[in-house]
């Protein structure tokens, strides 16, 4: 095959992709990291050129974009535990010899296939009007709780529908790890008198670091991008106590008008979640084990 035929042909696989790749995630990208040095309404021909005011202005004035970052980092790591925790252990229970583990693979899973804006208004009715009737009816406290009006129960309400969301994908991924662990090393370790729990944390753990670097790596990317539930869930309120940083961004630019420090905003926070996630990464993989 000639050089130019292989051009041709490279040309024509990675083209369409990195073409598609420049115009929806590059040129964007980009554009965010010019427009963050401007201010711009959306609306004016040409942005002004301000430098490292929007900066400034964020750390200096913006403590709402902060209380959103704090509210997003408590909802990220109570999200990743919860999430995490309950994936594996519905994991280790469904690989277990029962009837109906098929079935409550699928019915674990379902979740996961609806939209987040569809399911934030499913679960707000559930939140305020089913539990209000349960409540009722039961005049249980619990379900009387005002789960989407105040700060408190307004950031549980949101976990709750995120873990719920997301465990059944993570269980996918942790069952089809555990499948693949060799059977012989447990076997091994029963006919030397270990205990269950010996063998989960001695064996099954620590071959299953693999699948959790994998786990909590998507969770926190979940997480910190959180934006469609939250906002057909409580749209940032009361008094924006349950505002994500994607939310405190969204309204900055398109309810505030303001591009550019919205834009400035996007910048922060991307520097902020890559160097997390490289973290978390990093920690976790040093603590992968091969056989």
């Amino acid at each position: 095959m000639t050089l130019v035929k292989k051009t041709g042909l490279t040309l024509l696989f990675i083209g369409p992709a990195s073409i598609f790749f420049i115009l929806i995630i590059a040129y964007p990208f980009f554009s965010g990291i010019y427009y963050s040095f401007t201010e711009w309404n959306g609306v004016n021909a040409k942005p002004i050129w301000v430098g490292m005011r929007n900066f400034i202005e964020i750390f200096k004035e913006d403590s709402q974009f902060f209380a959103s970052f704090w509210f997003t980092v408590r909802f990220t790591v109570t999200t990743l535990i919860l999430t995490n925790v309950l994936a594996f252990a519905f994991a280790l229970i469904l690989i277990q010899p029962i009837k109906s583990r098929g079935p409550l693979r699928t019915v674990f899973f379902l979740p996961n296939v609806i939209g987040g804006v569809l399911l934030g208004f499913i679960w707000r009715f559930i939140l305020v009007n089913g539990f209000g009737t349960i409540g009722e009816l039961t005049n249980l406290q619990v379900f009387m709780l005002p789960w989407l009006g105040s700060p408190e129960t307004g950031f549980w309400g949101i976990v709750i529908v995120y873990t719920w969301r997301s465990v059944g994908y993570l269980m996918i991924i942790y069952i089809a790890h555990l499948l693949n662990i060799d059977t012989h090393l447990l076997e091994a370790a029963k006919i030397d008198g270990a205990s269950s729990f010996g063998m989960f944390s001695k064996i099954i753990l620590p071959l299953s670091m693999s699948a959790i670097t994998v786990c909590l790596f998507l969770v926190l990317s979940w997480t910190f991008k959180s934006f469609d539930i939250v906002l057909s869930l409580t749209a940032g309120g009361p008094f924006r106590s349950t505002e994500t940083v994607a939310l405190n961004i969204y309204y900055e630019a398109f309810s505030y008008s303001n591009f550019g420090i919205g834009s400035a905003k996007s910048l922060i926070y991307f520097i902020l979640v890559g160097g997390v996630t490289m973290l978390q990464v990093r920690f976790t993989k040093s603590r992968e084990v091969e056989v």
